[in-house]
């Protein structure tokens, strides 16, 4: 079962996605919170599998709530999952260098915010491919949001790199272990070496730093 925690300051908001959800066996809504602070608090006391995360929300934001998660280390288990309207929240890009394990547009079909749910709860960064280029592009040029990326990534092997520009791509594990044809478990140990080798924090992390390097290129998506 995925507990999720809903954080919105929308009350018609949160009811809509807690609808959605238990409509879903395999997902059970775990609390609500109309701020960050609230959102802290449940996150500490029910210990969520994803966070459902609004940017702008009164007495604590989604950004710096979603610092201090990924900032307590017994919370390490929890991801969030930013929910954006893209073109208003320039905070996204801080979100996911908060911690944030993916992003999702609040104008996406119900489908598409269950199967994110999923894939962030199984371990996936969200950051699909009709976004990410523009997503890395603005994270990857700015300056103050390098973060001394490797001069080369001759650490990894060729299928480690390759693994890792799919992923930069937005694809799942199991979507990588399709096109490579291997099996999932085998594309999430290349994305598991890789992310230990280059020292990044998350997979979100990873994407950025194949955009950084230069392993893929924003234009060439």
């Amino acid at each position: 079962m995925i507990r999720v925690l809903l954080a919105d300051d929308q009350p018609l908001v949160r009811a809509g996605l807690r609808v959605l959800f238990e409509g879903e066996q395999d997902i059970a809504v775990v609390g609500e919170a109309a701020n960050g602070e609230e959102a802290l608090s449940l996150v500490r006391h029910a210990r969520p599998d994803v966070v459902l995360m609004d940017i702008r929300m009164p007495v604590l934001d989604g950004l710096e709530a979603t610092r201090q998660i990924a900032a307590e280390e017994q919370l390490a288990d929890v991801k969030v999952l930013i929910l954006t309207t893209f073109e208003s929240d320039e905070y996204v890009f801080e979100a996911l260098r908060g911690g944030a394990s993916g992003f999702l547009l609040k104008d996406a079909e119900p489908t598409e915010l269950l199967q994110a749910v999923r894939v962030i709860a199984d371990g996936d960064a969200l950051l699909s491919p009709s976004v990410t280029r523009r997503v890395i592009t603005r994270f990857a040029a700015a300056p103050e949001h390098h973060s001394s990326p490797p001069e080369s990534l001759e650490v990894l092997t060729e299928r480690e790199r390759e693994v890792m520009a799919l992923v930069a791509r937005g694809l799942s594990n199991d979507e990588i272990a399709e096109l490579l044809t291997i099996s999932p478990a085998t594309a999430k140990t290349h994305v598991s070496r890789a992310m230990v080798k280059l020292g990044a924090r998350d997979r979100a992390q990873l994407v950025v730093l194949a955009y950084q390097s230069g392993l893929v290129l924003a234009d060439k998506l």
